[in-house]
């Protein structure tokens, strides 16, 4: 299957995920969440077909899949870990973290670690910059986190330190 292909369960999710919102003013957005939702990501393949289904050109549509960080177009961890680079966690010692969290992992941001487990991706501010430096795993929000920290989460194997 080549990398703008979908298969046959994915073709079908993205169908209804785009029956369910197509009726709803400006459901672009809705349907690229529910896609991800479904699938984990947003596929290259998707694009033209909710495009089709949105009576949208394909470059609309990829606009908005690389314009909002929050949408990827591949597969990702079964753990998401998002390191803030915003200021006051760059104040606070967020470089020597996510340089630490890419040694541990062995990947750089925008990666996933060779067993499957954790995808690192920058965010800039996650809003909890009286606790930096601050990260987020699979939706949960944490401050203060130490490069011990960081490898106490990564040694269980689960999704808080």
């Amino acid at each position: 299957m080549s990398r703008q292909s979908l298969s046959d369960a994915q073709r079908e999710s993205v169908l209804q995920v785009i029956a369910k919102h197509k009726s709803r003013p400006g459901p672009l957005i809705e349907i690229l969440h529910g896609v991800q939702a479904s699938l984990g990501f947003v596929p290259p393949g998707a694009v033209p077909v909710i495009a089709e289904g949105l009576n949208l050109s394909r470059a609309e549509v990829h606009g908005v899949v690389t314009f909002y960080h929050f949408f990827r177009d591949h597969p990702v961890g079964r753990h998401v870990v998002r390191l803030c680079q915003a200021e006051s966690c760059q104040a606070m010692g967020a470089s020597a973290l996510a340089a630490h969290a890419k040694r541990r992992l062995g990947i750089d941001f925008h990666e996933t670690s060779a067993d499957g487990a954790f995808t690192l991706e920058p965010v800039y501010c996650l809003g909890n910059c009286a606790c930096s430096p601050a990260l987020m795993i699979d939706g949960d929000l944490l401050g203060r986190v130490t490069p011990q920290d960081f490898d106490d989460m990564v040694t269980a194997g689960q999704a808080h330190p």
